[in-house]
């Protein structure tokens, strides 16, 4: 099996991750420097944003698990590869957006 299986897995995976990254950006962002209008408090970001980052985490880590078993990587480079192919799409997007 060769290095490209994971890399496009992640890359699969990586366009339904976009929304719980940009779940985690904006509940960063308002953590550091909230928005006037945002006054609700943090407890319902977390009620969202758990149980969708519990379903991805565990989308994202089961397929990645038995695979990286049968690639032919060092560790390091298996989970190196994964987590850039994840990011890839988000990156994407961040460079392309209007």
């Amino acid at each position: 099996m060769t290095p490209v299986a994971p890399l496009a897995l992640n890359l699969l995976l990586g366009v339904p991750g976009v929304v719980p990254i940009w779940l985690l950006w904006y509940l960063v962002s308002n953590w550091i420097d909230p928005a006037p209008t945002e006054n609700d408090g943090m407890a319902l970001w977390l009620v969202i944003i758990a149980p969708v980052l519990a379903f991805y985490a565990l989308l994202w880590w089961f397929p990645n698990r038995a695979l990286a078993r049968r690639t032919p990587l060092t560790t390091r480079h298996y989970w190196l590869l994964s987590a850039t192919g994840t990011l890839l799409p988000t990156a994407a997007l961040l460079v392309y957006a209007p």
